[in-house]
């Protein structure tokens, strides 16, 4: 009976192994470290130089467009947000998953979290960057940008609190808080291994000062935990909160195809869908370039798969929603809003966003394609193209509004394109940074879940 009982238990073991090839903690250890100890690679220099060069590039835009105005862009009277706020919800976006995979699925105990969370986690800082970055430019009036915090100006005034920009600032600026401090507490005992195996001195003291004293003490894990749970109750509500705040920038007004109610769920159901989309991406060139096949199971993208799966059935529900509400509502303006998107001028970003984010989803109902990588990376780059289409579409089809005298077609000039481009040469280049210097995988946290973890683990073929 006790035989039968341990064999039990050694099999509900080994159905626990989420990282192949059965390695040891030393593994572990070297296979992330050596990530960050060695030379850079060609193809790291190849992408950084081209990454720099973007960002270079957005930053001769930025002043160009502080020394001009926002009449470069291709704005006018009917469409005056363009590509600005397009940019920015999509960014914002993008940064929901790493909070999502982090806090929610570590206080669901998702342990197949641990082998992506720390990326994504990167990424949630480096998307709200570039995110936090075209509210501030697209004000037109940069120098009193500090009228949106909750400070009196020099005319003694405090700001308008029925702002959405000023709700802007407390959601995103509180967001970006929080996930870098999430962010960082989790980086402190992986720093301290490295700044254990560090060779060069200037290596020692940059590991030794971020890593706290980190000793890996009983009394320094239960802090440590306590902490991280902590952060991880706090965040938890800002996926919720933050994206819905975002959509009242839209939702709150009276135009037709923005004055809606399902715009918070299904803002945050999209934030969701595109921000693993972009994890998803990134974790597949991060496995086959670092040689991270091991702890990167295609167990790990299947369940990623899974969810994108779940959020583009939501997102595609909120699109015929839409529709079911404008005809329901006997109302004109709502109908024709959204006939227009569909049929209109714009039809063509219409019908790529439902193909991207509707069609393309729909092949993970297929464990094959769910499990074949070129079919997720073409993918979740679809989906991404997709979410960016969304926010055209919700942006400028109201280039149409009550006048016909005042409707007008826009176009983004080129001085638009490159503030997209260069937005996204910031965030690679701060990702490969952030792959050079810090480790791309939680080591900590990947230990935790390997069978040695366990107290009650039994090595097969015996032993004590």
């Amino acid at each position: 009976m006790s035989s039968d009982v341990e064999d039990i238990s050694d099999l509900e073991v080994q159905q626990e192994i989420l990282v192949a090839g059965n390695p040891t903690f030393e593994k572990i250890t070297d296979v992330v470290s050596r990530i960050v100890e060695g030379k850079p690679t060609r193809w790291w220099y190849g992408l950084f130089t081209v990454s720099v060069l973007l960002t270079i590039m957005l930053a001769a835009n930025l002043v160009y467009l502080f020394w001009e105005g926002t009449g470069i862009w291709g704005l006018n009277n009917p469409v005056g947000w363009g590509w600005a706020i397009v940019n920015f919800v999509f960014w914002v976006g993008i940064g929901h998953a790493g909070t999502l995979i982090s806090a929610i699925l570590f206080l669901l105990r998702q342990r197949w979290r641990t082998s992506i969370n720390r990326f994504a986690e990167a990424m949630t800082i480096f998307a709200v960057i570039c995110a936090l970055l075209f509210p501030a430019i697209h004000v037109g009036r940069v120098w009193v940008l500090y009228w949106v915090f909750p400070l009196p100006n020099q005319m003694s005034m405090w700001p308008n609190w029925r702002s959405p920009l000023l709700w802007d600032t407390f959601a995103v600026s509180t967001y970006f808080t929080c996930s870098l401090l999430f962010w960082y507490v989790g980086l402190v005992p992986d720093l301290a291994t490295l700044r254990d195996r560090a060779r060069s001195r200037l290596r020692k003291i940059f590991y030794g000062i971020f890593s706290l004293g980190w000793r890996g003490g009983n009394r320094q894990w239960r802090h440590y935990e306590l902490a991280y749970l902590v952060l991880a109750g706090v965040s938890t509500p800002l996926v919720l909160s933050v994206h819905s705040i975002v959509s009242t920038d839209f939702a709150t007004s009276l135009l037709p195809g923005w004055h809606t109610t399902i715009f918070p769920p299904y803002f945050v159901a999209g934030a969701i869908f595109s921000g693993f989309a972009m994890v998803l991406t990134l974790s597949l060139i991060a496995r086959k370039v670092f040689g991270l096949e091991d702890i990167i199971t295609p167990r790990t993208l299947e369940r990623m798969n899974k969810i994108i799966l779940v959020t583009g059935m939501m997102v595609g529900y909120a699109y015929a929603m839409e529709f079911f509400i404008a005809w329901y509502s006997g109302n004109g303006y709502e109908k024709f809003a959204f006939v227009n998107r569909a049929f209109g001028p714009y039809a063509w970003a219409y019908w790529i966003m439902v193909s991207c984010n509707v069609i393309v989803p729909q092949l993970f109902w297929s464990k094959k394609l769910r499990n074949s990588i070129p079919v997720m990376f073409v993918a979740s780059i679809l989906i991404n193209v997709g979410m960016w289409f969304e926010r055209f579409v919700i942006v400028v089809t109201l280039s149409r509004d009550f006048l016909p005298s005042s409707w007008d077609y826009y176009s983004p000039t080129a001085y638009d394109v490159m503030l997209l481009i260069g937005s996204f040469g910031l965030f690679f280049t701060m990702f490969l940074l952030f792959l050079r210097f810090l480790p791309m995988v939680a080591m900590s946290e990947v230990k935790g879940v390997l069978p040695q973890a366990d107290p009650h683990y039994h090595p097969p073929g015996g032993g004590s």
